[in-house]
């Protein structure tokens, strides 16, 4: 016998081939665990309202059990052993279309109201376990663990800044001598004031003897000025909590080293521990980064290079964030591009290897890349010749391209351009403000603006009309004597 299985938001039901109910199994009336039930099953997982159902079922009879969902349907054939199907989507809306009265048949519900009313709650929980399921994603956390590490080491080197020309107005030869901000900070800890710096307290905080025996002699002949205790000690409490930020550090950097030795075994093995995590940040998670391709890779972080190489027909940028490999930053100029591409490629598949369940491929594509960048090393192993530089048009003198179009257009010089004619810039015959051509008006007279032979901006016979054509003055802007747009310097005059 047949058997169709539904899961409804108020229990699992079964159904028989001439839909007829035969077995139901009911949530509590919590919308809490129908949430959980229906999350596993919407990750292809039983829940154990199914396995009941099917454990009653195969106890009947039904020896053929039919499921919406074909991860379900297999799981529960790895599970019991029994025959399974799945319904077609005709089927699924039939036995959806009874929700309603099934679950007031069933005394789960009084009325249409309450199991309007149950459906939200169940909703709403649902949506609930989604968002706290997306949010305990480790690679969420790897990109928070790399995103602090990257504010400590400005927080660092910001009180490293205030810590050395603090400490440097008593002992300013210090900051050229000691290069590292771990160690200065450690000598201003632990020796503070200049008397204490001697041959053998300094070797013993870790300096090379050479380096020791300078910083001892410099401070004994140290041109700083002389400051309080009480001074020194703020001095050194600042120092204190530098080295506290150190080993926060480190502690951070190693729990991103096991987090994704956890999470993207292969991305780290190709890429290092924190490129990858930088990468994944950068992506969003460890699945964004899978579905992009090597391309994307290859010059993510770099997009307002992309963008404006798009834009102004520049050269695009070779690398984004992958500049940090050890390889591509140590290798020569002219290789970094085909090194970028080889990194990237093996990246893509690294990230595709742990995002979708792969297995560790790590250490072979390690051993491609640098298989493949000796061959780069060696075939490429002379920079390229200088490109010839393209022929340029003679410069003309700076002014702008659209002044420069209408000047070419209209014909005429740059001055003759920006001045009409006889009196100044854009003049005709004069600006009347009237329609009598013998009396004068405001702005009229011979060099007036934007006038003809009388009027506001009228010609002889017409609205912006010269004599005979449009925007007519004598040797002004936009002039014609017979012919549109003419100028008495226009290359294009018509006859």
């Amino acid at each position: 016998m047949k058997a169709f299985i539904i899961h409804y938001p108020f229990g699992v039901v079964a159904f028989d081939e001439k839909d007829t109910l035969v077995e139901k199994v009911l949530f509590p009336k919590k919308p809490q665990i129908a949430a959980k039930s229906l999350l596993k099953t919407e990750s292809g997982k039983l829940s154990d309202q199914i396995l009941s159902l099917v454990s009653l079922l195969t106890n009947v009879g039904y020896d053929i059990l039919v499921f919406e969902s074909a991860s379900i349907a297999a799981e529960v054939q790895i599970k019991t052993g029994a025959k399974i199907g799945t319904t077609s989507p005709e089927e699924a809306e039939r036995f959806r279309s009874k929700m309603s009265q099934l679950a007031i048949s069933l005394e789960f519900v009084k009325d249409e109201q309450d199991i309007a009313l149950w459906n939200r709650n169940v909703s709403m929980e649902l949506a609930k376990l989604q968002i706290k399921g997306a949010s305990e994603k480790r690679d969420l956390i790897v990109a928070q663990a790399i995103q602090t590490l990257d504010d400590l080491d400005r927080t660092v080197n910001l009180f490293m800044a205030r810590l050395r020309e603090w400490y440097g107005v008593y002992f300013p030869e210090m900051d050229r001598l000691i290069e590292k901000h771990e160690t200065y900070s450690r000598l201003v800890l632990n020796l503070g004031d200049k008397e204490n710096y001697t041959f053998d307290t300094v070797v013993a905080e870790g300096l090379p003897k050479e380096r020791s025996e300078l910083v001892a002699k410099t401070a004994q002949t140290s041109m700083g000025a002389d400051i309080s205790e009480a001074d020194l000690q703020q001095i050194q409490s600042l120092s204190r909590d530098v080295l506290n930020l150190y080993e926060l550090r480190k502690n951070m950097e190693s729990y991103v080293d096991r987090t994704m030795e956890e999470l993207a075994p292969n991305v780290k093995a190709v890429a290092g521990a924190l490129l990858g995590a930088r990468l994944i940040a950068m992506a969003g998670s460890l699945q964004n980064l899978a579905m992009r391709p090597a391309s994307t890779i290859q010059v993510l972080g770099a997009e307002k290079a992309l963008f404006r190489s798009l834009k102004t027909g520049a050269r695009p940028p070779k690398h984004g964030l992958i500049f940090q490999h050890t390889l591509l930053h140590d290798a020569k100029r002219w290789q970094r591009g085909k090194i970028a591409r080889v990194i990237a490629g093996k990246l893509s598949i690294a990230a595709r290897a742990d995002a979708f369940g792969g297995n560790f491929i790590g250490d072979r594509l390690k051993t491609e890349v640098n298989k493949r960048l000796e061959e780069i090393q060696e075939k490429y192993k002379d920079a390229p010749p200088p490109k010839e530089p393209k022929p340029q048009e003679e410069r003309r003198d700076r002014e702008p391209r659209f002044n420069r179009d209408r000047r070419d257009r209209f014909g005429g010089g740059r001055r003759d351009q920006h001045r009409g004619g006889t009196g100044g810039r854009d003049r005709n015959r004069g600006r009347g403000q009237n329609r009598d051509r013998n009396t004068s008006s405001n702005s009229s007279g011979d060099g007036g603006k934007f006038h003809g032979d009388g009027g506001k901006f009228h010609g002889d016979g017409g609205k912006f009309h010269g004599d005979g054509g449009k925007f007519h003055g004598d040797g002004g802007k936009f002039h014609g004597g017979g012919g549109k747009f003419r100028d008495r310097g226009d290359r294009r005059r018509p006859e």
